[in-house]
């Protein structure tokens, strides 16, 4: 898989409790936005989001942002 798999063109928009969150990175996983563990094998690893309090974040869906784990509006552009 060379490619990151586009799982949708939009944000993942949702609140968070304080925690550790693991976002998936190759667009392979069934639990999307979060990492299933689907990247076993490829260049492809989770990238861990830090939560310190309660809050509403976007997570990227389309696995190009620049921005690693956050949407930065490259969904539009694909």
């Amino acid at each position: 898989m060379a490619d990151p798999v586009c799982t949708q063109k939009s944000p993942h928009v949702m609140e968070l409790n304080p925690g550790t969150y693991w976002w998936c990175s190759c667009g392979k996983s069934k639990t999307a936005p979060f990492c299933d563990g689907a990247h076993t094998g490829t260049r492809f690893s989770p990238e861990a989001v830090e939560i310190k309090e309660k809050q509403t974040v976007a997570l990227c869906g389309c696995k190009h942002s620049k921005t690693g784990a956050f949407c930065d509006g490259t969904h539009s552009k694909l």
